[in-house]
């Protein structure tokens, strides 16, 4: 039987345009097994999960579980656990930290917290995060097995290199694209890229640049800003993280008109396009064939 990341690949379904949404991350640590659903399908208090679940809806805030690769024992007593926050906006972005003992801090996060970190206000919680980039790989096998197939390795061979703080997540979206890896403070997911190419991309980004080669889109835009960003970076050759940025969109679909501004004033017009003519595919293992809709830009022209 197929795998969903081989038939993806077969179609050559392009990666453009494909990030989940999130213009602010928070990630917290877990070890142990991970269900379909984690974040209340773990060794985490499903309540907790519940009510962080709760309180992020609809603020642009997404919640994820973490865990360190390699064996994942959860000895099921108190233990301290990391925690991050990581806001994904051009020129705005940051990354918060925290190693919590109890899930106290957790519980604060409530809807009128979550509002503020998903406008990117972090109001001072926890400490600012200064290392290397965050390099986070969905491995959750229990959700697709293409990301245990393909992301666990990709997460051991990262961390075994020393390429820098690698962590296994519950979900990024797109098992289809597996390996998928997202990586922080900017906020760029990747998919297909095999280690060699992860740490590439991994040098750049320390140097505040961008890799377009396997980037699905930076989660601060909805889908037609990624391919709307993306298409420009295509056509100036700009390479700077956070020197283009998503002003505006018009339209509704399955077409837009996106703004994209960069430096020195400039700024372009992006027309995109859901194109829905295409061959039917899984979204994940198992799951039913079907049309899955892409962004293709049709024009780029400046403003």
């Amino acid at each position: 039987m197929s795998t969903c990341s081989a038939s993806s690949r077969a179609l050559s379904e392009p990666l453009a345009a494909t990030a989940a949404t999130a213009r602010t991350w928070l990630f917290v640590e877990q070890p142990g097994p991970w269900g379909p659903k984690a974040v209340t399908q773990s060794h985490l208090d499903p309540a907790l999960g519940r009510a962080l679940e709760r309180a992020a809806a609809g603020t642009g805030v997404r919640v994820a579980l973490i865990r360190r690769p390699g064996r994942h024992p959860d000895r099921h007593r108190p233990a301290r656990r990391r925690v991050y926050l990581a806001h994904t906006l051009p020129g705005r972005s940051w990354v918060r930290t925290a190693v919590l003992d109890g899930p106290e801090p957790l519980r604060e996060l409530d809807a009128s917290a979550m509002t503020a970190l998903g406008a990117g206000e972090h109001g001072g919680r926890w400490e600012p995060y200064g290392g290397d980039p965050l390099a986070l790989v969905c491995t959750n096998g229990r959700r697709d097995r293409c990301c245990a197939l393909l992301g666990r390795p990709l997460a051991t061979e990262l961390a075994a290199g020393g390429t820098g703080e690698v962590w296994e997540t519950t979900h990024l979206g797109g098992h289809r694209f597996s390996p998928t890896l997202l990586v922080l403070p900017h906020g760029y997911a990747y998919g297909r890229l095999a280690g060699h190419a992860v740490k590439g991309l991994l040098d750049e980004l320390r140097r505040g640049r961008v890799v377009t080669d396997g980037c699905r889109g930076r989660s601060a835009w909805d889908r037609p800003g990624q391919a709307a960003e993306l298409a420009v970076r295509a056509l100036t050759g700009e390479r700077g993280a956070d020197a283009l940025t998503v002003t505006g969109a018009e339209g509704t679909a399955p077409e837009w008109r996106v703004t994209v501004h960069g430096p020195g004033g400039l700024s372009w017009c992006a027309t995109v396009v859901a194109d829905t003519a295409v061959p039917p595919l899984p979204a994940s293992c198992g799951g039913v064939s079907e049309p899955l809709p892409r962004m293709a830009v049709t024009a780029v022209v400046p403003r």
